[in-house]
């Protein structure tokens, strides 16, 4: 059994597109996406050039909210397209299920069939437009917290005032609030635990994403979403979701509310995979996945040269109709 997982906001690095752009179906599907993204309504002008983000763009300029998610977006996309050798992926049997952490759940509504690509762009361009303007309104950030006791951690975190926003597993916590909040964490942090700040420009996935989750609802509202063709796990309890207008619901309600990645991992396990394969710019996830899912075959997608590698997964791993004897 086969997964296919999408990672969020961060695992962007300047030039990570650059190998993949050589691809001349990947520098077409590419353009397609930025296309959408740029005619998407309320969009604006000039509108991003997805392909010079992805390989001329500095680590600040990527690190933007309104730039990172849809660069993200797109790169996966258009990498599960080359992969599986198709525009529709979710019709190929080539994964058997499908997660994705915070922005990634977009990639993996896309994968799983709920979106067309044209629509995933929207929903990605709106959604990093609103958290951008969310985050300008309050000076606020993240910071992991690594190792640690468990409930000492968590006891630390809600004294601070701060929200868990990422439950990533392996005691690897991401915490959120105001600046003055992490500041006073930092200066009496949890016992055995080691904090690290996270350059990122607000406090996702916490109550200060609000008004993002206001303005984004009537753009998924708008949208007509299919249901699933492919399992799909939320990162709201990592449980298996097929209607698609509950997958947006959920994307939705997610802007405000912590990614429990530690739940999709253990929805992973008990479903059986045995393998997985993380979509560009990958490794976050496969990190993660090779303590938590120990004993699985893992191919990072990071450049072309995965390729072959991940092909070989789809071939020997994938139990959907469809899959036998692929090439």
């Amino acid at each position: 059994m086969l997964a296919v997982v999408a990672p969020g906001q961060g695992a962007q690095t300047p030039g990570f597109l650059s190998p993949w752009l050589a691809l001349p179906g990947f520098a077409g599907r590419l353009a397609a996406l930025s296309q959408a993204l740029r005619e998407r309504p309320g969009a604006p002008a000039p509108g991003p050039d997805l392909a010079s983000y992805g390989t001329e763009a500095d680590a600040d300029t990527i690190r933007d909210t309104a730039v990172a998610q849809p660069l993200l977006v797109a790169a996966g996309i258009a990498a599960l397209a080359e992969l599986v050798g198709s525009d529709d992926p979710a019709g190929t049997g080539a994964y058997d299920v499908v997660a994705g952490h915070s922005v990634g759940e977009l990639t993996a509504a896309f994968a799983a069939g709920v979106l067309t690509g044209e629509q995933t762009m929207a929903l990605v361009g709106a959604r990093g437009d609103a958290m951008a303007a969310a985050a300008s309104t309050t000076r606020t950030g993240m910071t992991a917290v690594l190792g640690g006791d468990r409930d000492e951690v968590l006891a630390a975190v809600a004294a601070a005032g701060l929200t868990p926003a990422n439950d990533n597993g392996g005691g690897q916590l991401v915490v959120g609030g105001t600046l003055e909040q992490l500041t006073a964490f930092a200066e009496a942090p949890p016992a055995r635990a080691r904090l690290v700040p996270l350059q990122v420009a607000g406090a996702f996935h916490t109550e200060h994403m609000r008004p993002a989750v206001d303005a984004l609802a009537p753009v998924a509202a708008a949208l007509e979403p299919r249901d699933a063709r492919v399992p799909l796990l939320s990162n709201k309890d990592g449980q298996q979701v097929a209607s698609g207008r509950e997958v947006l619901t959920r994307i939705v309600a997610q802007v405000a509310s912590p990614v429990r990645w530690d739940l999709c991992t253990e929805a992973l396990r008990e479903l059986g995979i045995t393998a997985l394969i993380e979509l560009p710019p990958a490794g976050t996830l496969a990190g993660l996945a090779k303590r938590g899912l120990r004993g699985i075959e893992i191919v990072a997608l990071k450049t072309p040269d995965d390729l072959d590698a991940a092909r070989a997964l789809v071939r020997e791993h994938a139990k959907a109709p469809g899959t036998e004897g692929q090439e």
